[in-house]
């Protein structure tokens, strides 16, 4: 089993080959843009195209490539949100480099094609004490690592633990010698500033319409995508393939992100019917997933805002997505997703959202 080509995005690979063909190449970048754009995959690409031995990289047949698109290259580390391991408070390296490889596995077995990381699932930090470990290891194979963190916004901050978080600060800022660290988000604003002004920021943009064609032309990319005509598909994805990929699950939690939308200002019946819907503490990952609807939905709303010059309704927006981003770290804890909503849609109506 291997990943699934890349498509699309040319220019955008054909710079980074440019830089990196100059040595121009920074040493920690943040690929931005949409979910389901194909960031981590682009960032993969960029993996091979590092590690690869041939005369023309990525060439696809040396013993890098080979290994890098079988998910298998000692050099090549990909951490991204997984449920907490159970037993959490002292996890041992060999123990996240396991259940990393067992991930990683899953997703070659499935040729790249998965849905985004459900609500309860994170970047913990028993993973970012071994990320800063790994960095560390002399290469293997290759004479370059490469440390990609997938939605690098899922790091659950370091509260408590001060060392882990001043630790990637300092690998993001100083990366080991021959060492690219790249790390992929849909919601920049949600990655703490700190880390922030340690990478240099790519936009990774939405595909054209005949690249989402080309994607569904893949057997197994239009077997992930489910049912419809590819006219429909391509509609759905909207530059977005990776989207279509459990997109039953993401659209229940518009759904009912919309209903929020619609409880706040509607009184305090409607409220509190809101806030029983979510759910108990049982609940809280389908209910991180309406709050991050929630935030794409506030970020639409502000554009649409603005497109038409309505200056109010836009900051209006913005600041509910503050709001939004507060109840997702109050999530994150041991609070009822019931409690958590109440609270949310209260502040929403006093800003008039």
């Amino acid at each position: 089993m291997t990943l699934l080509p890349l498509i699309g995005h040319q220019s955008l690979r054909e710079r980074l080959s440019e830089q990196l063909s100059r040595g121009a190449l920074p040493a920690s970048l943040l690929f931005q843009g949409p979910p389901g754009v194909g960031k981590q995959r682009l960032a993969l690409w960029l993996a091979q195209r590092l590690l690869c031995s041939g005369t023309a990289p990525p060439c696809g047949e040396c013993q890098h490539c080979r290994y890098v698109l079988q998910g298998a290259h000692p050099d090549l580390q990909w951490f991204f949100p997984l449920p907490r391991i159970k037993a959490s408070t002292d996890i041992a390296l060999e123990d996240v480099r396991n259940e990393y490889a067992e991930a990683v596995k899953e997703r070659v077995a499935a040729h790249g094609l998965y849905p985004r990381a459900d609500g309860s699932q994170g970047i913990f930090v028993y993973v970012t004490r071994a990320l800063v470990q790994e960095a560390v290891r002399s290469a293997a194979m290759a004479k370059h690592k490469v440390i990609i963190v997938g939605d690098a916004e899922r790091m659950v901050p370091q509260i408590g633990n001060p060392e882990a978080a001043n630790a990637f600060l300092k690998l993001l800022e100083e990366p080991p010698a021959n060492t690219t660290i790249i790390l992929t988000t849909s919601e920049p604003g949600a990655l703490l500033p700190t880390i922030r002004s340690r990478v240099v920021s790519v936009r990774v943009a939405p595909l054209s319409d005949i690249d989402v064609r080309a994607f569904l032309a893949q057997p197994q990319a239009a077997d992930a995508a489910g049912n419809g005509s590819v006219d429909d598909l391509v509609r759905a994805a909207n530059g977005a393939p990776g989207s279509l990929i459990g997109g039953g699950d993401r659209g229940a939690a518009v759904d009912r992100a919309r209903k929020l939308l619609d409880a706040a200002g509607g009184g305090r019946d409607r409220v509190l019917r809101a806030a029983f819907v979510q759910g108990s503490s049982k609940a809280r990952g389908a209910f991180s997933d309406v709050l991050d609807a929630l935030t794409v939905l506030l970020h639409d709303r502000a554009r649409e805002a603005l497109s038409v010059g309505d200056g109010d309704r836009a900051a209006a927006s913005v600041k509910a997505v503050r709001i939004v981003e507060d109840a997702k770290r109050s999530a994150e804890g041991n609070v009822n997703p019931q409690l958590v909503t109440a609270h949310l849609l209260r502040e929403l109506e006093e800003i008039g959202v």
